[in-house]
């Protein structure tokens, strides 16, 4: 699952060194909720419509974030303003992805959706060159780009006319893929700079998202008319893990090993998404699938080197 992100804030005052788990398990573990993540949404979209399934996520996911904001004593941001630019960032990095996989799984396997997810990367700095001015284009990274897009046409299988997939679940998760990148640089444009830590500010878009899907699942999806045991329990591990915990473990990367090494964990979320959904739900894989996966990667990483420093 493409990673949530908060903007970059001033450092906290060093705190006594805890023992933790070695970062190398701990990004494992990570790898491991991101990838499972979609075939979560798949078995949730079983027993409930696809909005009810991202606001149950949504739920678990505050919840757990609310639980550690309370542990680490720490208080929501305040100013209408910054709540107005946090809502414009949880729509795009959390309610609108969510709800486009969501609804993408009700026609495509766990499987493609994973896949799709990898291309974030690839709309990220393509949309970079545009809205972001300091982001100069590289013949590397252009030539991953368009090695990107082609894996992305090898995992649909274009020559053949798209046999065999859904056009319009396939586009809900591009679209997903999309909308990541377009919430990252709302956030570093808008939300850079505000002194409130990566948690606070992550708890109150989660918390935002949640209210935003709370209006929006009653008119569309209604109420659940029966409790589905299973699907349920989906629900709550994607919001707790995949949503919740995984977050945590994000930002305890990126504070030990840096962004660079943390955001890999991309790459691994695709190979896990397409085992665990071949494996356990049984989902059927064309050699176009891991093929055209392998190259989406490989293009992925081209467009995340960056210019050496003279």
């Amino acid at each position: 699952m493409s990673t949530v992100t908060a903007p970059r804030t001033q450092s906290p005052a060093p705190a006594r060194p805890r023992a933790r788990l070695d970062w190398r398990l701990r990004f494992g573990a990570l790898s491991l909720i991101w990838g499972f993540s979609f075939l979560l949404i798949k078995v949730g979209t079983d027993g409930y419509a696809p909005f009810q399934v991202t606001l149950g996520r949504l739920v678990f996911g505050s919840a757990v974030l609310a639980a550690a904001m309370a542990v680490k004593r720490q208080r929501l941001p305040r100013g209408a303003r910054l709540w107005g630019h946090m809502a414009v960032a949880a729509f795009f990095l959390n309610a609108l992805p969510f709800s486009l996989f969501a609804y993408s799984e009700l026609t495509i396997p766990s499987t493609l959706a994973g896949i799709c997810n990898a291309t974030s990367p690839l709309w990220g700095m393509a949309l970079s060159l545009i809205a972001l001015s300091e982001d100069r284009p590289t013949r590397v990274r252009v030539a991953g780009l368009g090695l990107g897009f082609l894996g992305v046409l090898t995992v649909l299988g274009a020559w053949q006319g798209f046999h065999g997939l859904d056009a319009r679940g396939t586009a809900m998760a591009l679209l997903a893929s999309l909308s990541y990148p377009v919430g990252w640089i709302y956030v570093r444009r808008k939300l850079a700079g505000t002194g409130n830590s990566h948690l606070s500010m992550t708890g109150a878009q989660l918390m935002l998202a949640t209210l935003q899907l709370a209006v929006v699942t009653p008119l569309f999806a209604g109420f659940p008319t029966h409790v589905s045991a299973v699907p349920l329990l989906a629900i709550a591990a994607l919001g707790a893990l995949g949503t919740g915990l995984a977050v945590l473990l994000q930002y305890g990367l990126v504070a030990e090993v840096g962004p660079t090494t943390a955001q890999m964990v991309t790459y691994f979320i695709p190979v896990i998404a397409t085992a665990a959904g071949v494996a356990i739900l049984g989902e059927s894989l064309r050699w176009t699938t891991p093929v055209g996966a392998v190259v989406v990667l490989a293009g992925a990483a081209l467009t995340q080197v960056r210019r050496r420093s003279a």
